[in-house]
């Protein structure tokens, strides 16, 4: 168990998965390597630090059906969720956790060190309620790419933006000589939250820059509430079409961890 001020919290992690998706349907029974998506995720998760439970939460009986196969924890919530975050505190509301994990189903190459990277925060300060991953980006064209969320944070590390545009705007790149030694973060979509924090965050109403950018995690910002971004050197692939699926089968099979069929 994971020790915090002379208490005990019970951190786990929660991976929506639903099956309709209008790029890759069925995408998290998607097989890699005979598995399905979902199982490389899961498993992946139970092995981080400070993670007593892994359970997936889902609306569909076949990813139902798949977790209980391979032998995982999994429930089923309402379909009428608006997003993966409101599927995963639905369950959270009904099992015994102070810290709940959002894994994105979508993410079989998940690095088990950045989950518990993202935890630590909120293990080591009782006034953090929320966290996620930034990482630096390397190519320019990431840094102007609107499917790319680009980050920036105060001199703590509090997120102070969350952007699909190239934020921070560098003045000097616009003169003779700049050489671009200046950082541009990504945000790695990989969030904890405190379960109560949780529970009041999927309650909230939208809000205006989250819907003008559709990123969720403007909607704490805009209600004043903190996000600490730690920055990790995770930078694996989600898988939104099939081909970022073909993407991960050749990155598993040029690492060796493939069965190369």
């Amino acid at each position: 168990m994971t020790m915090m001020i002379g208490m005990i919290e019970k951190a786990i992690v929660l991976i929506p998965a639903r099956y309709e998706s209008t790029r890759f349907p069925g995408k998290p029974l998607a097989l890699i390597d005979d598995k399905p998506m979902v199982q490389h995720v899961y498993e992946r998760s139970l092995i981080a630090d400070g993670v007593e439970d892994v359970i997936v939460a889902t609306d569909n009986k076949w990813i139902v059906e798949a977790v209980e196969a391979f032998g995982g924890n999994v429930q089923m919530t309402s379909p009428d969720h608006r997003s993966g975050t409101e599927r995963v505190a639905e369950v959270a509301s009904r099992i015994d956790a102070d810290i709940v994990i959002n894994v994105q189903g979508d993410e079989p190459l998940i690095d088990p060190r950045a989950i518990g990277q993202a935890l630590t925060p909120l293990l080591k300060d009782p006034t953090i309620e929320m966290s996620t991953l930034k990482s630096a980006i390397n190519d320019r064209s990431e840094a102007s790419n609107p499917n790319v969320v680009k980050v920036v944070t105060d001199l703590s590390g509090f997120a102070l933006y969350f952007s699909r545009a190239a934020i921070p705007f560098f003045r000097d790149s616009l003169h003779p000589g700049y050489t671009g030694t200046n950082r541009v973060f990504k945000h790695i979509g990989l969030y904890v939250y405190r379960n109560p924090f949780l529970q009041r965050f999927a309650q909230m109403e939208p809000t205006p820059l989250e819907k003008e950018e559709s990123l969720e995690q403007l909607r704490a910002l805009e209600n004043g509430y903190r996000i600490m971004v730690v920055e990790t050197e995770y930078t694996s692939p989600s898988v939104d079409t099939p081909e970022d699926l073909k993407r991960v089968k050749k990155i598993l099979y040029e690492k060796g961890d493939s069965d190369k069929n």
